[in-house]
């Protein structure tokens, strides 16, 4: 189904110019001349966005804009007014703009909003589901020591003005870490905005974080609000800061450094009170060694480090997690609660899980879609096994990984030398010359139940 732009205006010219550039990028439009029938339109239509303009006849567009968000806070709202000025755009945003446009309209500006717009739409739709579902704090749920590690340093960090340096591998949660963060801050009346420095493209980069003047550069038909005059007072969330330019890198720490900035194109220095709280699923320190990443900036960001550990590395929390998301997704689809089978709970214990917790939120609703009857089984799952075990024992060779291939051997090994022992563990220690703690962790580490290894035969 086509997104849903809703285009207040009371200019015929520039409603139908948006209309046309929005229905040939495959997008569905409405358009409203005023505010009364904005407002309508939001009541009784299904609106991804809305591009609305500030100076109409009767309600103007920041009246609008305050209805809008009483009625719907997550539904973003483009400011796009041909009289505007920065009070203006920091009064919307205050008010829960999503960005402010000036005309005349950069078409290619206007595209790139209502993408991103659309985009951070659902997924404040999502925070606003779990907040109340949950009381307001972003949840992480897990039981592992590693996550009982994190949950207390984020509870030591969050009062502070400290700034946090998140690793992990994609899907781990390091966004959620940085939400949570946020939420137990005194900043959480204020916003929380993000970047995520992968995704735009290294030329736009300074732009989105700075902001930029009119006539800065090819294309910049108006003054632009950069997301770290956006985060004052606020956090700012820099996701994969590890794929930011050298150039931007040295702009950021200035900021960090200085509290002030200008614009692309500027002169005027701009101050802010912001927290920034960086992520990255790449080693920032090699990174920094083969001259990527600046050395002085990474020791900035890493104030307080903090390391979000894969699911495989996790794997004991999978039951957890599982039965978490399970009635997460009922509740969102308003189906009945199903519920994995002992098997497949094994069987999952024994997956890697490549793309981590956002993996295996996805596994369980395409199986609370997909699977018949109120048991989820291991005939459900999509992996390959047989007795919880990959396909890669045929060929362990053909793994590309040397970590994945080293933890599927170990694993591989101490359930086979448990095997022989009947799952005595002391025993097991004794005969492989390990200390008894090391190899409860590595049992623990893998999610080996060794009350049910069965003697390898």
């Amino acid at each position: 189904m086509s997104k849903r732009v809703l285009i207040v205006d009371d200019e015929e010219s520039i409603r139908s110019v948006l209309v046309r550039l929005l229905a040939f990028e495959k997008f569905s439009t409405l358009t409203a001349t005023d505010g009364k029938s904005a407002i309508e339109a939001v009541s009784n239509d299904m609106i991804d966005i809305v591009l609305l303009d500030v100076k109409m006849p009767g309600m103007d567009g920041i009246e609008v804009l305050k209805r809008i968000k009483r009625m719907d806070p997550a539904l973003p709202v483009v400011i796009v007014s041909g009289h505007g000025t920065i009070e203006t755009a920091v009064e919307a945003t205050k008010l829960g703009a999503f960005d402010f446009i000036e005309k005349p309209i950069d078409m290619d500006r206007v595209l790139l909003t209502v993408r991103n717009g659309i985009k951070q739409g659902s997924l404040t739709r999502q925070n606003i589901r779990l907040k109340r579902r949950f009381g307001g704090n972003p949840r992480i749920v897990g039981e592992h020591e590693s996550i009982k590690e994190i949950l207390d340093i984020i509870d030591q960090v969050a009062p502070t003005a400290a700034r946090v340096l998140v690793t992990g591998e994609n899907g781990t949660g390091k966004e959620l870490v940085a939400r949570r963060i946020h939420e137990l801050s005194d900043r959480n009346s204020e916003g929380f905005i993000e970047v995520n420095c992968a995704a735009i493209p290294e030329d736009l980069i300074e732009s989105e974080l700075f902001g930029h003047e009119k006539g800065a550069f090819t294309g910049a038909t108006s003054r632009r609000i950069g997301k770290f005059q956006l985060a004052d007072e606020g956090t700012l969330f820099l996701d994969e800061v590890g794929d930011m330019s050298l150039t931007a890198q040295a702009k950021v720490l200035r900021v960090l450094q200085e509290s002030t900035f200008e614009r692309v194109g500027g002169v005027e220095l701009i101050d802010v009170d912001v927290r920034v709280i960086a992520a990255s699923n790449k080693d920032l320190m090699k990174e920094v060694e083969r001259g990527a990443f600046r050395k002085d900036l990474f020791f900035r960001l890493n104030v307080v480090p903090i390391e979000v550990p894969p699911l495989r590395k996790r794997r004991t929390d999978i039951p957890l997690l599982s039965d978490f998301f399970l009635k997460q997704v009922a509740e969102e689809l308003g189906i009945a609660t199903k519920r994995l089978s002992p098997r497949a709970l094994e069987v999952m214990k024994g997956y890697l899980w490549p793309g981590n917790v956002r993996e295996l939120r996805n596994l369980v609703e395409r199986l609370c879609i997909l699977t018949k009857g109120e048991e989820i089984t291991d005939t459900n799952l999509p992996f390959h096994t047989s007795d919880s075990r990959s396909d890669w024992e045929n060929d362990p060779f053909s793994i590309e990984d040397f970590q994945n291939f080293r933890e599927l051997t170990e694993k591989e090994y101490l359930l086979r030398k448990m095997g022989e022992n009947n799952g005595n563990i002391s025993q097991t220690a004794r005969r492989l010359g390990m200390q008894r703690s090391n190899l409860y962790k590595k049992i623990e580490k893998y999610g080996i139940n060794y009350r049910n290894v069965e003697k390898n035969k």
